[in-house]
């Protein structure tokens, strides 16, 4: 299946019926009065998340959902039938925004989630609700108002804890493989990852984290070069990113320009990401000599004035890979439990009304 991340949809919701105009015809009653019914409710438009689906592709085959019309109301005071809404279904982790105004307007992230997107237009009242004492036989209804109508931006982005980063052929889909039962494309050439993969890193019992292998990245691509950056919005979510180095390029590129442009281009992405917590994990220590490794790996932190955690590791032989997901998960066991003493420092009249953690 086609990997597909963005797309563009209109979503119309259903009119409101009409209000109707009727008098009441019965044998014996000659003033029967009003009795024209309002119009139905016109069907409104939601979105909502589904796990079973992880990409956009069918709305490159259907861009317009719309809901049914309300029908109209008729006479012995009977309201027209709601029209029924639509419901469409997405990816967890989509993004919504109005391209109208360029608002972003939900954001879906757990299964089953709904959100209104297009709300249906309400009926128009009979001309049972215009009888006065002075006009007991109004002719007079109102139309159902129209429903909303709007363009909407869908944008998947994958939910993982952590998120690789690195130029191509630095190794981050050997590295997802070694500690995964992701399968990712391995290949001797540029670009072999041409969309984003998840892999669960499982350590033991409850104790797990997602991570994400996006398309590698070159100096230029917020400018377009290579790939670009358009996957970057997948590590958007992520709280920790590992920044994959190949630490002996066959071509004696220089390992510290590299780490500089990538985040020149993480910079012009989105700034934020620069300040995330980002691991350095300087990989294909087979391709060194034992002697070496440390020495050269020593000399490229200092050039960069690393002060972050930093790994040698070599994906391909699973060396040292192991020993980077456990500190990963040191670090998300240490976040939760200083997220438990964030609240438990809160005054407990705030933590009654829902800041008490969940177990």
């Amino acid at each position: 299946m086609k990997f597909v991340d963005e797309a563009n949809i209109r979503v119309h919701a259903g009119d409101g019926g009409n209000g109707c105009i009727s008098f009441r015809r019965e044998k014996f009653i000659p003033f029967g009065g009003p009795d024209g019914g309002d119009g139905g409710y016109g069907g409104s438009v939601w979105l909502v998340a589904d796990e079973g689906l992880n990409t956009l592709v069918d709305f490159r085959h259907q861009r317009s959902f719309k809901a049914r019309r309300g029908e109209n109301g008729m006479g012995s005071q009977m309201y027209g039938k709601g029209g029924e809404d639509t419901v469409v279904r997405v990816p967890v982790g989509t993004m919504i925004t109005n391209v109208d105004t360029d608002e972003v307007i939900g954001d879906l992230t757990s299964h089953g989630q709904r959100m209104l997107v297009a709300q249906g237009g309400k009926g128009g009242l009979g001309n049972i609700h215009f009888k006065t004492s002075v006009n007991r036989a109004p002719r007079k209804a109102t139309p159902g108002t129209p429903g909303d109508v709007r363009e909407l931006k869908l944008e998947l982005r994958l939910l993982a804890d952590v998120g690789l980063l690195g130029f191509p052929n630095a190794g981050k889909s050997t590295f997802i493989r070694a500690v995964s039962a992701a399968t990712p494309r391995v290949a001797d050439y540029p670009f072999t990852t041409l969309v984003p993969n998840l892999g669960v890193v499982s350590l033991g019992t409850d104790q797990s984290f997602v991570i994400a292998d996006i398309p590698g990245l070159i100096e230029g691509a917020a400018d377009g070069a290579g790939l670009g950056i358009q996957f970057l919005r997948h590590v958007a979510r992520t709280s920790l990113l590992l920044h994959l180095v190949d630490i002996a390029p066959l071509d004696d590129t220089d390992v510290v320009a590299q780490v500089r442009a990538i985040e020149q281009e993480l910079a012009k992405f989105n700034p934020e990401l620069l300040e995330r917590p980002r691991w350095l994990v300087l990989n294909k220590a087979d391709m060194l000599p034992e002697d070496e490794r440390d020495e050269v790996a020593q000399r490229i932190i200092a050039e960069l004035g690393w002060t972050q955690p930093w790994f040698l590791v070599s994906a391909i032989a699973r060396e040292n890979t192991m020993a980077v997901c456990q500190q990963v998960q040191q670090f998300f066991e240490s976040q939760r439990e200083a997220s438990v003493e964030r609240v438990d420092m809160l005054p407990s009249d705030v933590r009654l009304r829902g800041a008490e953690p969940q177990s």
